[in-house]
């Protein structure tokens, strides 16, 4: 990450800090761009930028001659499925203690459903990461991530960083980013391998997401099964009119 990329995100979350716990969480609207440039110590054009930011994301409302408004309804929503978290900061917002309890990791022979999302021919090697994230050490979310082995550009990938966030291995060994995602909703009943992974009876009916993740050219580069267990995240979706 560059030092303009460091700074953006920074600012970012400081600018989300202060709106939630700190100086502006009292307040209906955010002072003007300029002030809060001031206050931070960095350009009016960064602030712009933050603001644009969180504007899509739903935090804040702008309209000349009104100002910048707060959404405070918008702030206490714990868990939405439009935002992409990392899914230990999914758990942490939810209130509970993140962990994770298992982890395989294997190159694998592609299959013609995972091909087919990652426009790979049927001889490519796919690299698959199936992780278990808990919740107060409780089961919450089972993944299953598949990216072309191809990608990886570094001559000796260390496979022990999948045990962290995907994003961090795709960044380091690959070089690209996944810079959107597009992803399929739907209630799935668990089978007796979803059972047994997340700890729940058979039958018992739980969210399930199939992702496909893009670099900022539209490349298809990681598919992601994610099933989460029931009762855990309250999971909200912002619907704005455009």
């Amino acid at each position: 990450m560059s030092e303009k990329q460091q700074l953006y995100k920074t600012t970012i979350e400081q600018l989300l800090k202060e709106i939630k716990t700190g100086k502006y969480s009292n307040l209906q609207k955010l002072p003007p761009e300029i002030e809060i440039a001031q206050d931070f110590g960095v350009s009016r054009t960064l602030i712009r930028d933050c603001l644009m930011s969180i504007e899509q994301e739903g935090i804040v409302t702008r309209k000349l001659g009104v100002g910048t408004v707060i959404n405070k309804h918008v702030l206490d929503v714990v868990t939405r499925m439009d935002l992409e978290l990392e899914f230990m900061e999914m758990v942490e917002q939810a209130g509970y203690k993140p962990g994770i309890s298992y982890v395989k990791i294997n190159e694998t022979i592609i299959n013609e459903e995972v091909a087919q999302k990652l426009k790979l021919n049927k001889n490519d090697l796919l690299v698959s990461v199936e992780k278990v994230i808990t919740a107060d050490g409780k089961p919450a979310i089972f993944c299953i991530d598949y990216f072309p082995k191809k990608i990886i550009t570094h001559k000796s990938p260390d496979y022990e960083l999948l045990k962290k966030p995907i994003f961090d291995f795709l960044n380091k060994f690959c070089g690209v980013e996944v810079y959107m995602d597009l992803t399929e909703v739907k209630a799935i009943n668990t089978d007796q391998y979803l059972s047994s992974i997340l700890n729940i009876d058979v039958g018992i009916p739980i969210i399930f997401m199939d992702e496909i993740g893009y670099s900022f050219k539209g490349k298809p580069i990681l598919h992601s099964k994610e099933y989460y267990a029931d009762g855990i995240f309250k999971q909200t979706v912002l619907r704005k009119k455009i």
